[in-house]
């Protein structure tokens, strides 16, 4: 049994513990070692083994204190996950005197980057007109977009989004889906709908959409429009086809940003068709003012199955990549991030 004490008297008890001590008990959940914490002082009694491990994690957090960040349960979650992975600890302010991006701030919560290629994406959204985020299903390509666009706009960076998505039938026809055309396309537009309502108030979300601060539509509603001060974002993109991924393209306006995200691997369109993805993917790398971020399976977020599961179908399609899903037929399932 080892024993150590750090101090942390100069920093507010509150800012570092939490309301009811929610981030010293996400500490707690996840190591052995006994941890209290009085009079500025924190006092560590478990495995001499975890005991680095835990006085660079407070390390971590009281720097991020003494610059005036928020540390949140999540924040301390994505902190032991970087540390257990062996990642070096967010260096600070980058050249531009802006610190790296790791969370992003919405009304209801704060997201956290919890890997290095989703904190490349960030900066990417941060510092780039298009950017392109290719990658399997649970790497959080679809949740950050949506959460950097509920941020610009709170901020004021946009006066609206656009978030959209090819209605693309994946074994059932919409002509057969009971309803208005608005109730058969909506099950095509629900995981934008639930991203939204994770990060804000349900009745504020319908008031915007409302308003058409925000829209949710099908991709072929961007057809013929000039979009300017908006931050778009196209889900599910490996099911748009060359023309249509042109056509969201060329919808930018001034002051405008756009956030393309899909997984090459879950590709629906017939064989005669070239995934817009795809053809983006080689095409678009060069140009200035575009960034592809791609994900892999070390970047999934969801139970560590998820990313098995990911690693497996990677492995039988290896080098399957193309105009159609990688067996030769429709995906079985959608990238739901």
């Amino acid at each position: 049994m080892a024993r150590c004490s750090i101090r942390a008297d100069d920093v507010d008890p509150l800012a570092l513990l939490g309301p009811t001590d929610a981030n010293l008990n996400a500490i707690a959940s996840a190591f052995q070692t006994r941890i209290t914490a009085r009079d500025g002082i924190i006092r560590l009694s478990g495995p001499p083994a975890e005991q680095p491990l835990l006085i660079e994690l407070f390390s971590r957090l009281l720097r991020r204190c003494r610059a005036g960040e928020a540390v949140s349960p999540e924040v301390v979650r994505a902190e032991i996950d970087s540390l257990q992975a062996g990642r070096p600890a967010d260096p600070g302010p980058a050249g531009n005197g802006r610190r790296d991006v790791l969370t992003i701030k919405t009304p209801r919560k704060q997201i956290v980057a919890k890997t290095p290629n989703q904190r490349v994406y960030l900066q990417a959204i941060a510092g780039h007109d298009v950017v392109l985020g290719i990658g399997p299903a649970g790497t959080g390509k679809t949740y950050l977009a949506v959460a950097a666009a509920v941020e610009a706009l709170a901020a004021g960076r946009c006066t609206r989004l656009v978030l959209t998505r090819p209605a693309v039938e994946a074994g059932e026809s919409l002509g057969y889906l009971p309803g208005t055309f608005k109730e058969k396309i909506d099950p095509y537009l629900r995981p934008l709908y639930d991203a939204l309502f994770d990060m804000m108030s349900l009745e504020r979300t319908r008031q915007l959409i409302e308003q058409e601060v925000i829209e949710v539509a099908p991709l072929a509603f961007m057809r013929g429009r000039t979009l300017s001060d908006a931050f778009i974002i196209l889900d599910e993109a490996q099911n748009t086809t060359s023309s249509q991924m042109k056509m969201f393209l060329t919808r930018l306006g001034w002051n405008s940003r756009a956030v393309v995200t899909g997984d090459i691997t879950q590709i629906d369109l017939s064989h005669h068709h070239v995934s817009g993805l795809v053809e983006a993917e080689n095409l678009l790398g060069s140009i200035r003012g575009i960034r592809i971020v791609r994900f892999d399976a070390g970047d999934v977020v969801r139970p560590p199955l998820v990313s098995h599961i990911i690693r497996a179908y990677d492995g039988r399609s290896a080098g399957g990549r193309g105009g159609g899903s990688p067996a030769g037929g429709p995906a079985a399932a959608d990238d739901e991030d």
